[in-house]
């Protein structure tokens, strides 16, 4: 499951990728992005921050300042940010390719059953996680307005 900061961050970057979808797309403060996605501002701040020193989005200082999104939505890989938000993302720390570590119960992994049948069911996860980007979500957000008449 991803977390409640996981769910913020895709709220607010939803947004900001609707935002940068306009003809002449604004800065948006922290209280509209609270607004439109509906995420309370108090846990914004540290999540926006976190999202901004990864590169996607940028702040603006001033009357007219805020959040946007400096990457295009397609290289948004919502795989690194699950990462960067909520941590490593296998389901047992032997499958993690990034935070790799051995269980301390297990005598080899080559043989571990738990470790083979969780492997499978991962490896199918990470082929369409990874490919997923931000992008993505906007579109199938967009294709839902259209097949609903918004």
């Amino acid at each position: 499951m991803i977390t409640q900061k996981m769910k913020y961050a895709l709220k607010a970057l939803l947004v900001l990728g609707d935002e940068a979808g306009k003809p002449e797309p604004v800065a948006l403060t922290i209280e509209e992005i609270a607004r439109r996605s509906g995420t309370p501002k108090r846990f914004l701040e540290h999540i926006l921050l976190e999202v901004r020193n990864a590169g996607v989005i940028a702040s603006t200082r001033g009357r007219s300042g805020g959040y946007s999104l400096i990457k295009k939505p397609v290289e948004v890989s919502i795989s690194e940010l699950l990462r960067l938000i909520d941590g490593p993302i296998a389901p047992l720390p032997c499958l993690s390719r990034r935070a790799y570590q051995r269980c301390e119960d297990c005598t080899d992994e080559a043989s571990c059953r738990i470790r083979k049948v969780f492997a499978e069911v991962f490896w199918s996860y990470l082929v369409i996680i990874e490919s997923l980007t931000l992008e993505d979500m906007l579109r199938s957000d967009r294709v839902a307005e259209q097949v609903l008449g918004g």
